[in-house]
């Protein structure tokens, strides 16, 4: 019989809501640091440099630490990292953001980092055997222009790998909708999308996301419990929710990691909702310890943790067939692990 942590790690995994520059490990932040000549804020231990109160702080270091990564072979070293740890937790399939625009003010382009970026993919692919797939982000703090000028790079990329675009950093005051003509041409061009909404922000930016860029997918979206007709919408309309425990016990109002969260609250209210990691290392986590907190604090059961893995299955930027092919492997799967974690009696017993 497994254990339940037994149980958790050998769930076959996929990681939705994942930011490459977030996943950087402190030691590598120091590295490149002084290897290209950044300061950092100041901290005693490389350890202590993750430490933030709100989702503000979180942006400051956030972007602080981004600074350091200037080089294809930077950018190579933390996606390889990355997707190791993704590995080493047994996801098996990754579609991770990234912030293009942060590493712009250093004369970074955006072929520098793409070139970096895809090593990284490759290497982890040869060596963990991990599938991965990118989403630049859209800094929704630096305008509607902006985001087009990065849009025009995505497109001339041409990389099959870069398969959407999000919409993310400080929520307020930086609604949704003056994107909507970016997000128009994005889906047009056959770009998926997906956007950060209601973590700080209120359940209108959920909506707005919805209704103006057109999104299936909501990054976060913890304050739609503060609107039952919405959140009637989106389940029946199959919004997905890509939801992080750790970060959302920090830049979200609601600190307390239980049954009354609003990420069981989404689930058993019929919400499609999937278990990620966020910004790990910044948070002291990875997507096993998110598992971990799913289960033993939100109590999320194996079979509620089966329909988030496969919700996010459906929910995901594979093509169809891919989907079908995972999803009947998975269910499997976890359906034999379930039995056991928790045997079925025998009715002979």
């Amino acid at each position: 019989m497994l254990t339940a942590h037994e149980f958790l790690h050998r769930l076959p995994k996929m990681e939705m809501h994942l930011h490459l520059e977030g996943s950087i490990r402190p030691g590598t932040a120091a590295d490149l640091a002084h290897q290209n000549n950044v300061k950092l804020p100041p901290h005693d231990r490389v350890e202590d440099l993750y430490h933030y109160n709100d989702l503000k702080e979180f942006l400051d270091i956030y972007t602080a630490v981004s600074d350091s990564v200037l080089s294809a072979d930077d950018f190579r070293r933390i996606t390889y990292e990355m997707l190791e740890s993704c590995a080493a937790n047994t996801a098996r399939y990754v579609e991770f953001f990234f912030s293009p625009q942060v590493h712009f003010v250093h004369g970074v382009t955006f072929d520098t980092m793409i070139d970096g970026v895809i090593a990284g993919m490759d290497d982890a692919k040869a060596d963990f055997g991990v599938d991965s797939r990118i989403i630049p982000g859209v800094n929704r703090e630096l305008g509607p222009k902006a985001g087009e000028e990065l849009l025009d790079m995505i497109l001339a990329r041409k990389e099959e790998r870069l398969i959407g675009i999000g919409l993310d950093f400080l929520e307020a005051p930086f609604p949704p909708e003056p994107y909507a003509d970016l997000f128009a041409r994005a889906r047009k061009a056959g770009l998926k999308v997906t956007a950060h909404a209601g973590e700080s922000g209120p359940a209108a930016h959920i909506a707005g996301s919805i209704d103006a860029l057109g999104v299936r997918r909501i990054d976060h979206g913890y304050h739609v419990v503060t609107d039952e007709a919405l959140m009637r919408r989106c389940r029946d309309e199959g919004i997905l929710f890509t939801c992080c425990p750790s970060t959302a016990a920090v830049t979200s109002p609601w600190t307390v990691l239980d049954a009354e969260h609003p990420i069981r609250r989404m689930a058993d209210f019929g919400l499609k909702v999937t278990i990620n990691s966020d910004d790990p290392p910044m948070f002291s986590t990875d997507l096993g310890e998110e598992y971990r907190k799913a289960h033993d604090l939100l109590g999320f059961s194996p079979d509620m943790l089966r329909r988030s893995i496969l919700d996010g299955i459906e929910g995901s930027w594979l093509d169809d067939g891919e989907k079908r092919t995972l999803a009947t492997a998975w269910a499997a799967e976890i359906d034999a692990l379930i039995a056991e974690f928790q045997p079925i009696p025998s009715r002979l017993a």
